[in-house]
């Protein structure tokens, strides 16, 4: 898939200055055209050669709207997606923290088995981006932001600890984690790891799709790491907690699917480690942007030169 954005859109409200120079070329040509016919019949002359004496210069006009169109796009910060492989992404890894993480049906709970998988992913990640840390339950939490320091990040995913209360909030943490990602210049992908059941806010649908449509405007590729036991006792919190703790994918599958992600279940530890390895071995799939701006300032100037020459060998005017 491929799509056009623009860094500064204000500017393409220049767009508005190309009829007017259509207007003012054609006005600028007749009133040329009513000087010139003072001192040489025209018409008679077409008759004669078959020819128009005075071209409508259709080259000069349609390379001056070119011209105009590519400087208004470089203003603007015109940036090409496309949807490849790439090696060279930004990362943030969220990583949910509520308290149905320490559910014990992945040995020896849902959460310790999520950090230690996180940690050797960060030391195996041959990615020369940046890599940031977002924690949530019912709130999220920028515990590291994008670092190109792996042991930062390291001591910070060891410290997580779990929220007791508060439910899981999805829909923050994907724009937690896209904000983190806003600046940054290369793919950009979150991976998100949690039991994946969505258990805070209000309108939990609608914040998830707001969410999604969130992380699509930015260009976002999320994966999704579902851990935990879809039914049965080990599924459920120890029983101070008073919580059902039921793996839930639903949303997870959304998630990956509607943002060009993959989507992983891990209902063991070996499984977790498995899915990390696929996302760090593979050329990640990542949304690329290719920014436009010297290239098109670059072709307005060729342009210029070429709309030049033209204007003083073929369709130079005769005094």
């Amino acid at each position: 898939m491929i799509s056009l954005s623009f860094e500064h859109p204000i500017f393409l409200w220049y767009l508005i200055s190309i009829p007017l120079l259509v207007i003012t070329h054609f006005f600028l040509l007749k009133h040329t055209k009513k000087k010139a016919m003072k001192f040489a019949n025209f018409e008679a002359l077409k008759r004669v050669t078959g020819y128009k004496s005075i071209a409508k210069n259709w080259s000069v006009l349609l390379l001056r709207v070119l011209i105009v169109l590519l400087i208004i796009f470089a203003a603007s910060g015109a940036i090409f997606w496309y949807d490849g492989n790439s090696n060279e992404n930004d990362f943030v890894l969220a990583i949910d923290v509520s308290a149905s993480m320490s559910a014990q049906d992945i040995v020896p709970t849902r959460m310790d088995a999520a950090k230690q998988e996180a940690l050797a992913f960060v030391d195996e990640l041959r990615s020369s981006g940046k890599i940031g840390l977002v924690s949530f339950g019912g709130v999220s939490v920028v515990e590291s932001v994008l670092t190109d320091s792996k042991s930062t990040v390291k001591t910070k995913i060891s410290e997580l600890e779990i929220q007791r209360a508060g439910g899981t909030d999805l829909a923050g943490a994907i724009v937690t984690s896209t904000n983190l990602l806003l600046n940054s210049g290369k793919g950009k992908t979150i991976i998100l790891l949690t039991d994946g059941s969505n258990t805070a806010g209000s309108f939990l649908s609608d914040a998830v799709a707001n969410a999604i449509e969130y992380a699509n405007e930015n260009r976002i590729v999320i994966h999704a790491i579902g851990v935990g036991s879809v039914t049965g006792p080990l599924g459920y919190l120890p029983e101070q907690y008073g919580l059902n703790a039921t793996y839930d994918e639903t949303n997870l599958v959304r998630l990956s699917n509607e943002t060009g992600g993959q989507y992983f279940r891990a209902f063991q530890q070996d499984q977790i480690r498995a899915a990390y390895q696929q996302i760090s071995d593979q050329s990640s799939k990542a949304k690329i942007p290719v920014r436009l701006s010297f290239g098109l300032l670059l072709l307005s100037l060729l342009l210029i030169f070429v709309e030049w020459g033209l204007i003083n060998t073929k369709f130079r005017s005769i005094p």
